[in-house]
């Protein structure tokens, strides 16, 4: 393709990292060639650094405002398998944006992070005492981990179309970011530990869509890491999540808060913990979550929405104004992440196939939660000589609100469609909840709920128990629904 075509295609200048010196056999280290087409173009004011067909090793490169880094099709930005080629900027990583703006990154070509060679040279630098491994944990902390892209307080910012792969930690993170578009991208990362998807930290108005990615932990995670900041105007939209972790989870780190996101049209397979997580353990605000036209399976969890308390010097968070809707999922039997290399850990306390769970916190309740055309499909099976927990022995349920939130934190529930504690103004409508084999556990189980309703929804299957228990609830409707009340 002439330069003049590639002109008219990606606008202003370009500038060929091949001019720079940049040699794509896979084998020369090609870090100052990279960057010195990068500073080039930022010194005319921005245009499009091309990586062509091939495959250029590299350490850390710096992108610069105006700048949009094109990798074309057929070509690979290869990162090095040495720690000692990257720079620590927040984190080690191989593609950094620091504080610039109208940044992109684009094209159908591939970012691989070769994580698992990676990973074995911070291996070796644990045996030479260069790098320490963190009280109680086996591995190399994601501090010392190279992730593939960082972007930090940028605003404008465009990744679209190409594929990222093999990190050695999270694959991307995009912190305190305003005015981001992630579109059409490919992730394939299931190299090592903590290869979330995708990361959101505090970012403002952001767009992910047409996604597809695999990963081993959470596949696209919003946190918050800055109690003065948010989440916030948030698109997660026609989006394919395969994960060892959450398939889209809010609250790894929630600190500050969540509000104003959309997610819909979302597929999920093959996934170990929750198709949503929806959490606040660190203090943050979660509010005006909409979720709606998610067709999920294969996956432990259908939904988690927590309340805790892990970070003690904030106060107590708040979750509220939440609505779920036209989500289909279907529970397997057996572990859903069957085939990972880095799979899910392994839940040590017996217990039978968990509950989509509703969990606020004793003082402060989740608040307004809307679950409507809601479909989940169970295995049932659940047997006493597995785990017990009886609905007679609700209030011996821990709260657990200091520990790291998870849909099994609390080991077997009593309830084997959905629990419910702490909460107030919670709707249901047109959802059904099917069992395939018998379990010893009633679909849904209320503790400490205020106001709560449910109209034409359906539980089919073999389910022989009183369909609703509740315990120190009031306000209960549930017409077509039997409901049996607990001291």
């Amino acid at each position: 393709m002439t330069s003049l075509v590639l002109g008219l295609m990606l606008n202003g200048p370009i500038f060929n990292i091949r001019d720079f010196g940049a040699i794509g056999d896979g084998f020369t280290m090609n870090t100052k060639s990279i960057q010195a087409a990068i500073d080039r173009a930022s010194k005319v004011g921005g245009g499009t650094v091309l990586v062509p067909a091939g495959r250029f090793l590299t350490g850390t490169i710096h992108l610069k405002s105006s700048i949009n880094l094109h990798v074309s099709d057929k070509a690979t930005i290869l990162g090095s398998t040495k720690r000692k080629d990257y720079e620590k900027i927040i984190w080690y990583t191989l593609i950094s944006a620091h504080k610039v703006h109208d940044v992109k990154i684009t094209g159908t070509g591939t970012i691989d992070g070769q994580g698992a060679e990676l990973a074995q040279d911070i291996l070796h630098l644990v045996d030479t005492g260069e790098v320490k491994i963190p009280p109680k944990r086996w591995r190399p902390s994601e501090l010392d981990r190279p992730e593939i892209l960082e972007m930090n307080f940028c605003k404008k910012v465009t990744v679209s179309g190409v594929t990222i792969k093999n990190s050695c930690c999270w694959v991307q993170t995009y912190r305190e970011c305003e005015d981001l578009l992630i579109d059409g991208i490919k992730v394939d990362s299931k190299s090592y530990w903590n290869n979330d998807g995708i990361d959101i930290l505090d970012c403002k108005k952001a767009i992910i869509r047409n996604c597809d990615i695999d990963a081993c932990d959470d596949g696209i995670c919003l946190k918050s890491d800055n109690p003065k900041l948010k989440c916030e105007d948030i698109s997660i939209t026609n989006c394919k999540v395969r994960s060892s972790a959450s398939a889209i989870k809010f609250g790894t780190s929630s600190h500050g808060g969540f509000k104003n996101i959309r997610i819909d049209n979302c597929q999920v397979r093959d996934t170990f913990r929750s198709v949503i997580a929806l959490e606040s353990v660190d203090g943050a605000i979660l509010e005006n979550i909409n979720v709606g036209n998610i067709k999920a399976v294969n996956t432990g969890n259908a939904f988690f929405i927590r309340i805790g308390h892990r970070t003690l010097n904030a106060p107590v968070g708040r979750v509220r104004n939440i609505i779920l809707h036209d989500i289909d999922v279907e529970v397997p039997a057996i572990q859903p992440d069957l085939g990972y290399a880095f799979k899910g850990p392994d839940i040590k306390t017996p217990h039978n196939v968990m509950p989509s769970s509703i969990m606020g916190h004793k003082q402060f309740p989740i608040e307004n939660v809307k679950l409507e055309r809601i479909k989940i499909h169970y295995p049932g099976g659940g047997i006493t000589s597995v785990a017990n927990a009886p609905v007679t022995q609700l209030s011996k349920i821990p709260e657990f609100a200091e520990q790291y939130p998870e849909f099994n934190m609390f080991g077997e529930l009593p309830a084997w469609g959905l629990f419910v504690r702490h909460a107030k103004g919670i709707t249901m409508k047109d959802c059904t909840f099917e069992l395939a084999k018998a379990d010893y556990r009633p679909a849904i189980v209320l503790d400490d709920v205020v106001n709560f309703k449910a109209s034409r929804c359906y539980i089919t299957g073999k389910d022989t128990n009183p369909l609703i228990v509740a315990r120190k609830s009031k306000q209960i409707s549930t017409p077509g629904l039997k409901i049996k009340t607990v001291n």
